[in-house]
């Protein structure tokens, strides 16, 4: 398919142009150009912007997308109590077919936040892969393996390789460890050795809550960064998901062996869990990335309110309103997420990129009138703004209406009758 979108203010990796034009060709960006080339094409379509913003479309580098049956649900609770009492149990119970309708819920939620892809840690992979490659988006896949996946661990791990990456073209698949206080040594040590067979980074929940931390010192002497750095699971690199505790030390074991940190703020701030030094860890020279996590505890799968949190609770709490600027918030939501899951393919609008695109509208009141356009997004900017979403080259969502493949309706249906069923209403 052959897109043209013309009359464009553009977010390139050189700056901001006003103006310009860029091409889509089988879903890789042909042209990013300041004037209109006078060169007549058989275009598929042919857009006018009127003067609104591409840029490049969000990655949310951490998620659950199959946790939206528990939207609102289990809420007002400590992490603990949350995750053990009210998320594990009813996880339990969703089957395969579950985790397919509610991702492709998630999906649509993604897409009117502009987001083109998301990385998803969980269970019945195949399933979340079908939904997205069904649905046109795309997903960095993993499992959270705890100890009960011991037995099959390598098995489990060597399926996901073989069966889940490259799928549709849409699938990425990584190691995943679901959290250091989760799992046995022995468990972590076996997936440490097949990270380091296989040549792989390795994600996971690190130091999210302080009890996490505390409890890690008590049992293992160590806190939970450097117990899984010593143990040689970040030998190939990685992500640490949430990092609100780190120590100094943990920071510059992370550092040393280019694991990337992914801030989930506003998950981090409704279940109490404090508030990442994103600051120091940018200083430090980390990579520094943005996720929603799930929304059983964001609730909204919106990364216009996660940029904002990432700076504004920096500068609330450094007491530096220069402490994280709007343009460093944009590159963690796009570029920073795409080095982070090693997709460099990505990381901005520039030609032979892939085209996963976002149209801001920036004829609103909210973004009126246009001082800093960058500054606007992030300060100003929220989902309404959203008016087109491309990935790889389809346009998937367009003011309002979705191309997934699939009737919202029928997928909203799905949904409620999963949830009624889970919850038992």
């Amino acid at each position: 398919m052959m897109i043209r979108i013309f009359n464009a203010k553009m977010l390139t990796p050189d700056g901001l142009i006003d103006g310009g034009e860029l091409w889509i060709e089988d879903g890789k960006i042909k042209l990013v150009c300041p004037v209109s080339p006078l060169i007549l094409l058989p275009w598929d379509r042919e857009i006018n912007a009127h003067g609104n913003l591409l840029m490049p479309a969000f990655k949310n580098a951490h998620a659950h997308s199959p946790m939206v049956f528990l939207r609102s649900y289990a809420d007002d609770m400590p992490l603990d109590d949350w995750l053990f009492k009210q998320v594990f149990p009813r996880e339990e119970k969703l089957a395969p077919d579950d985790c397919y309708w509610l991702t492709r819920l998630a999906i649509l939620e993604y897409l009117s936040s502009g987001i083109s892809l998301a990385s998803d840690m969980y269970f019945h992979l195949d399933s979340i892969a079908d939904a997205c490659v069904d649905s046109g988006f795309r997903n960095v896949i993993l499992e959270g393996i705890t100890d009960g996946n011991k037995p099959d661990l390598y098995k489990r791990l060597q399926r996901g390789i073989d069966t889940l990456q490259g799928k549709g073209g849409l699938i990425e698949y990584r190691l995943g460890l679901h959290a250091e206080y989760t799992n046995s040594e022995e468990c972590i040590k076996m997936l440490a050795d097949f990270a380091k067979e296989s040549k792989m980074p390795v994600y996971t929940h690190l130091s999210e809550t302080k009890k996490e931390v505390q409890s890690c010192v008590e049992r293992r002497g160590k806190t939970p960064g450097r117990y899984l750095t010593d143990l040689g699971l970040f030998d190939n690199g990685g992500i640490a998901y949430h990092f609100v505790h780190p120590t100094s030390d943990d920071i510059a074991a992370l550092k040393e062996r280019n694991v990337s940190v992914v801030t989930c703020p506003a998950s981090n701030l409704k279940l109490a869990s404090g508030i990442a030094p994103i600051k120091k860890l940018a200083d430090s020279g980390i990579n520094v990335g943005i996720g929603t996590d799930g929304a059983a505890s964001n609730n909204a799968l919106d990364m216009f309110r996660e940029m904002f949190l990432v700076t504004a609770l920096q500068k609330g709490t450094l007491y530096d309103a220069a402490a994280i600027s709007g343009e460093s918030v944009i590159d963690m939501a796009t570029r920073n997420n795409a080095v982070a899951m090693g997709l460099p393919n990505l990381d901005g609008l520039a030609a032979g990129k892939d085209a996963d695109i976002v149209m801001i509208d920036i004829n609103q009141p909210n973004m009126q009138p246009v001082n800093n356009v960058v500054k606007n997004v992030v300060y100003a900017g929220s989902k309404s703004n959203v008016m087109m979403t491309i990935v790889a080259g389809k346009i998937l969502y367009e003011k309002g209406e979705y191309s997934v493949g699939e009737d919202v309706d029928r997928i909203y249906a799905e949904c409620r009758k999963i949830t009624d069923r889970i919850l038992e209403r």
